[in-house]
């Protein structure tokens, strides 16, 4: 399958080909990694590129083949110690941030290994009874090419090198956007996955909230907006700060956006220079609070973004420029990954907002392992939404919940600006 046959098969509503597309995208990303490259674990939140491979092939032999292909083997049954993530209910598992330390398997039996189980699939693929979890696998697999991406990058920017992983010509100029606002007259918003497709456990029940009249930024905030903010002192004023926000900078001593150096950031490209018209991203939480503070404005909440998402669509086709900076937009797979710019809710950057990640009402975890999924995390993490530069397309819908840490940066995360209407 060439790479242009599977970006088109992400979009069709053909199981088999999607399957197929989504595990070719897989390696697609991770062909230009060495076998050194593809083990590095740079820190506890990202693993090496070798075990997302591995990892998201574990979870079909799991979770598809061995409870329910007749006569399936493991391929190899040392390997789901390796490659077990947080499934308590599969057993023992090897600590997260020893990751890195598996030079073995090598890149090259990860590769037979994922090539052996996709084709054992294929038995599966046309049974009806087994979509659900085949559309969870694809999904899941879908967030690990995003983690891939990301984690990946962090290895490279820690190499004194600042080695690129594609080469190439660098992005163009982002296009300045002009101000504007969505506006909401409040009132009752249904919230929730409320359709017959895909979505995740934590994305429902669909339920109402009460809002009050709010606007929401057209444009995500750039980076000549946040040098700005930080030529302003922002990083040492404490009134902007959330009380555990100001900790952590004075802790950590931050004073920009992770990848940030004069006049410059980190690409999967190598060291560019920074376009004063792109989004800001790689911020926390804490920061992206701080600067709606110093801006004169909020973050939004979860259901207020998702309010006005639903009148956009997060799930056009990857051919029109109006459908948001996403893993298979024009500049390919062969291309850095990188915000440029682009209208609409969906794209470049995920976007922080100022709601806890908690359970909705009524919600409760499906039976069996795979209950482990998102539910055991609704605990001291924040909600974003939307999709970023590194997110497939057409896994974001208006639904969709990310979900970190309030200090955790490495992902492509930016900020979309909130006010109220009085």
């Amino acid at each position: 399958m060439t790479r242009s046959q599977a970006s088109a098969a992400l979009r069709t509503d053909d199981l088999q080909d999607r399957f197929r597309a989504v595990r070719a995208l897989t390696e697609a990303l991770a062909a230009p990694l060495s076998d050194a490259d593809a083990t590095l674990q740079s820190m506890e939140d990202a693993s090496p590129a070798k075990w997302h491979l591995a990892h998201t092939t574990w979870f079909w032999e799991t979770f598809l083949l061995r409870e329910h292909a007749p006569g399936y083997r493991l391929f190899d049954e040392r390997w789901p110690f390796l490659h077990n993530s947080y499934y308590e209910a599969e057993g023992a598992r090897i600590d997260r941030v020893a990751r890195g330390l598996l030079s073995r398997p090598s890149l090259e039996e990860v590769l037979a290994y994922r090539a052996h189980v996709t084709g054992a699939m294929a038995a599966l693929l046309g049974d009806p009874a087994h979509r659900p979890l085949i559309e969870l696998g694809m999904a899941h697999e879908q967030q690990h090419q995003e983690l891939l991406l990301t984690d990946i990058k962090h290895a490279l920017f820690a190499n004194p090198l600042g080695p690129a992983m594609w080469q190439g010509a660098p992005p163009q100029p982002a296009e300045a956007m002009g101000e504007g606002w969505f506006e909401h007259p409040g009132g009752i918003a249904r919230i929730g996955h409320q359709s017959d497709g895909f979505a995740f456990d934590n994305e429902g029940p669909s339920h109402r909230v009460l809002l009050e009249p709010f606007a929401l930024s057209s444009r995500l905030v750039t980076n000549a907006e946040w040098a700005a903010f930080v030529a302003d002192g922002g990083y040492a004023e404490p009134r902007l700060w959330l009380s555990d926000g100001w900790a952590w900078v004075r802790r950590e001593g931050i004073s920009a956006p992770l990848y940030w150096r004069e006049g410059e950031h980190f690409t999967h490209a190598g060291w560019q220079p920074r376009d004063p018209a792109a989004p800001v991203a790689h911020i926390s939480h804490y920061e992206a609070d701080a600067f709606a503070a110093w801006a004169g404005a909020r973050l939004p909440s979860e259901f207020e973004w998702e309010a006005v998402a639903r009148g956009e669509n997060g799930e056009v086709s990857a051919h029109d420029p109006s459908g948001g900076n996403q893993l298979d937009s024009p500049h390919g797979w062969d291309a850095a990954p990188s915000p440029r710019g682009s209208p609409g809710l969906f794209g470049d950057c995920w976007q922080f907002t100022r709601s806890a990640y908690l359970p909705y009402p009524r919600f409760s975890p499906a039976a069996g392992a795979v209950g482990e999924y998102n539910g055991k995390f609704m605990s001291g993490q924040v909600v974003l939404r939307g999709a970023s530069c590194a997110t497939p397309r057409g896994h974001s819908r208006p639904s969709y919940r990310n979900f970190f840490y309030p200090h955790q940066r490495w992902q492509f995360t930016g900020l979309r600006l909130a006010r109220d209407i009085r």
